[in-house]
């Protein structure tokens, strides 16, 4: 099995898999009430448990890919994550992502989920790809709208209602 590390690149972002050096800036992202409103997670509670998580993170060794760390081309910062996580309740490939609120709004999260979207089709030869995020989640079903994916209706998961957003590889060519 080959493992992808490195994620797909855009036009203003790199994507790859993080790491412990990485663990100031994912805390940063975790511990956000803003990113995590809709996420029904907790918010990280220490830079240390950011680290434990990333160090930790199985999905790379398990199944190939994962969700990798955005970062601005150029050496910029971590913004963010956008990737790839296979959701053994649905057995089916989930696209997820989080960016830091002043990144919002610029276009990035579309753009780092197009090329995800596309990796997962191209180079994975995924033949369907969902997404789940609650209805009250407006910016993220636009994210997944323009896309290209749609709605399928509500689901249940983690103890939650959310919706379930589909696209095929064949309605991606």
């Amino acid at each position: 099995m080959e493992i992808y590390r490195t994620g797909p690149t855009t036009d203003r972002l790199t994507m790859r898999a993080m790491n412990a050096d990485d663990a100031e800036a994912f805390y940063r992202l975790n511990s956000d009430a803003d990113v995590m409103r809709f996420t029904h997670e907790p918010l990280c509670p220490s830079v240390d448990e950011a680290r434990t998580a990333i160090e930790s993170y199985p999905d790379f060794e398990r199944y190939g890919y994962g969700r990798w760390g955005c970062f601005l081309k150029a050496g910029g910062p971590m913004i963010g994550f956008c990737g790839l996580k296979y959701l053994p309740e649905f057995d089916a490939v989930d696209i997820g992502y989080r960016l830091l609120p002043e990144y919002w709004g610029r276009g990035l999260a579309t753009e780092a989920a197009h090329a995800t979207i596309t990796f997962g089709f191209e180079t994975l030869k995924l033949r369907q790809i969902i997404a789940l995020t609650i209805a009250e989640n407006a910016g993220s079903i636009r994210v997944l709208e323009k896309i290209g994916m749609r709605c399928a209706g509500a689901v249940e998961y983690d103890g939650l209602k959310p919706l379930k957003y589909v696209i095929d590889a064949e309605s991606k060519r």
